[in-house]
């Protein structure tokens, strides 16, 4: 096991490992891999057996994909670097939230540790990005959080806590709809269409589609 600099696909790898099962208890597959990091199939095999062998990576034959210790190490060290990136891009220099994705998944590779480190100080040490999701230390401690997607949600009071920030498009339709970060919502149950209804704190009825409410996260009101 190594804590020696990554490569760029080695730091995509281990991130997207350890992001896939953040939010989901689907285990992790090459065929997952490939989806989301638009790589073949065989071209995420020859990745994972190096990976393995340089500790990073566990994987048997038919199991899932896992990190190690020292995988979930640099696994966090990349989420963080994205998350602070993000957060500066939307601070600091006027990014829209669904913007800053694709800018992360760059920077996060060509920014030293001296400057993440400064960017957290510049932030005043965040504890979540623009889209909810918590930021890991620079020891590596994350609070993970325990949210209930809108689609599973039961009837009552709920507070939005944390937001996918996948598609840009579904972010575009979130903030229209209202459904931002701490948004305070009342959810009603299934609506038309296989949606879900929700009032707003505006006391608005929506019908949230399926796709967009699959993006949402949900702690009760209080929690």
């Amino acid at each position: 096991m190594t804590d020696a600099p990554l490569t760029p696909t080695a730091q995509d790898y281990v991130k997207v490992v350890w992001s896939a099962t953040e939010w989901s208890d689907t285990p992790v597959t090459t065929k997952l891999l490939a989806e989301r990091l638009g790589v073949s199939a065989p071209t995420v095999s020859e990745n994972v057996r190096k990976l393995v062998a340089a500790g990073l990576l566990d994987h048997r034959p038919y199991g899932a994909i896992t990190l190690t210790e020292a995988g979930e190490r640099q696994a966090l060290d990349m989420v963080r670097r994205h998350r602070l990136i993000e957060t500066f891009l939307v601070t600091q220099l006027g990014y829209a939230w669904d913007e800053v994705h694709d800018e992360a998944e760059v920077l996060e590779h060509a920014c030293s540790a001296r400057m993440i480190d400064a960017i957290d100080r510049l932030l005043g040490h965040p504890t979540r990005d623009p889209h909810g999701d918590p930021i890991p230390t620079a020891a590596g401690r994350i609070v993970t959080l325990d949210g209930t997607n809108l689609a599973d949600a039961a009837p009552g009071d709920w507070t939005v806590v944390r937001l996918s920030d996948a598609d840009p498009g579904v972010l575009r339709d979130l903030a229209t709809l209202g459904l931002t970060v701490d948004a305070s919502i009342r959810v009603h149950g299934p609506g038309d269409g296989g949606g879900i209804r929700v009032e707003t704190a505006e006391a608005t009825v929506i019908v949230v589609p399926p796709a967009t409410a699959s993006a949402v996260w949900l702690v009760t009101q209080g929690s």
